[in-house]
């Protein structure tokens, strides 16, 4: 018997997990992110975000504890203790504890992350290394399809600060445009009597969703000056950023109060929750920062995903090629072992037909 939401890891999946940490790690590494370790103990702060989520314990001298339930905060304090100056580059895993179990799939209450940090630094290059980064680290976990989606919080806020309302309104709204219920939007833009030009703009917002011409939509409203700002530095990014495919949703409106600059999630076909996320968020804990996180459960879980009792075309020593063949709409499983004939025997076992190895595809005979 174990706990509630929390689990055994067995060969080979624990396995699997260990490879995808030490991949993870050697690509931040080679960015220049530079591995930290983070206590899993922290003193209690009723006033964190997460404190209500976290498990609370109470030491021999009293002090009220908790274990962590996000990075962040401590590499924030790990940062100002150390007096460290920009720019800084930090990467960290580990586990974290929520006190009570999310039901969405892929999050118990002891899970898994990885996560890199830029600090110290302000400017459309610094979150376009952090969204690059994002992007590759996809590419490395095998996610060839997975579609960033950047949001601009920055203008949300903006646009509802436009308003002059009270916070409980703006709330109002803020919720509405993050569900995208239009109807509801117009039904409190004018009870609130907001004006009709500046209504007009928060009205669009959950439409402006898609490719980069998305930003040319948002540049036709009647913005104020920081707003345009606002979009000037998000187009300094994505012209940074040719190559890599991204998906505006300029309506995204979660944690406005944090976020600062951009935000972003990762999702992948046939997996609704979002593999990985991130932003800047200047002044919520340091001056200057900006990084996302992975979690590693969850993405365990989509690799799993379309559910189905069949196996899977190849099995893969190369993750190059097991990219590629994903990308072609392929379902590939990644090797746990480099011992030939223990994947031979497991491929025969499971009907596995193909062994993707040094570039090629092999046929597995019976």
């Amino acid at each position: 018997m174990i706990p509630e939401g929390t689990r055994y890891f067995l060969p080979p999946e624990a396995r699997l997990r260990r490879e995808f940490l030490a991949s993870l790690h050697e690509l931040l590494y080679s960015w220049g992110y530079e591995p930290v370790e983070l206590p899993a103990l922290e003193f209690y702060n009723p006033a964190h975000a997460l404190s209500e989520l976290a498990f609370k314990l109470v030491d021999k001298s009293g002090e009220v504890l908790m274990l962590r339930t996000e990075f962040t905060t401590a590499v924030s304090e790990l940062v100002k203790g150390q007096r460290l100056e920009g720019p800084v580059r930090v990467q960290y895993s580990g586990p974290l504890w929520f006190r009570e179990r999310d039901a969405e799939l892929g999050r118990s209450r002891e899970f898994t992350q990885v996560g890199a940090e830029l600090i110290g630094v302000s400017s459309p290059q610094a979150d376009a290394e952090i969204l690059e980064l994002a992007w590759e680290t996809l590419q490395r976990l095998g996610f060839g399809g997975a579609q960033l989606e950047v949001g601009l919080p920055a203008l949300v806020r903006d646009l509802l600060e436009a308003t002059g309302l009270d916070e409980a309104p703006k709330e109002a709204l803020r919720q509405a445009i993050q569900r995208k219920n239009s109807p509801e939007l117009e039904e409190l833009l004018g009870q609130y009597r907001v004006h009709p030009s500046l209504g007009g703009a928060l009205l669009t917002l959950p439409d402006l969703y898609g490719g980069r011409e998305v930003l040319a939509e948002a540049r036709a409203l009647p913005l104020s000056t920081r707003a345009q700002a606002d979009l000037d530095w998000l187009e300094a990014i994505l012209a940074r950023l040719p190559e890599v495919p991204l998906l505006l949703d300029l309506g995204r409106a979660r944690r406005l109060g944090f976020y600062t600059g951009i935000n972003f999630q990762a999702y992948t076909p046939d997996f609704g929750l979002p593999l990985l996320g991130g932003g800047r968020y200047d002044g919520a804990l340091l001056p200057y920062a900006a990084g996302f996180a992975v979690g590693l459960e969850r993405v365990m879980e989509a690799l799993r995903l379309p559910g189905s009792a069949t196996a899977p075309e190849v099995l893969a020593l190369d993750r190059g090629l097991a990219r590629r063949l994903r990308a072609e709409g392929r379902r590939v499983e990644l090797a746990w072992t480099d011992q030939l004939q223990e994947l031979l025997e497991y491929a025969r076992a499971r009907g596995i037909r193909w062994l993707a190895r040094e570039g090629r595809l092999e046929e597995i005979r019976p």
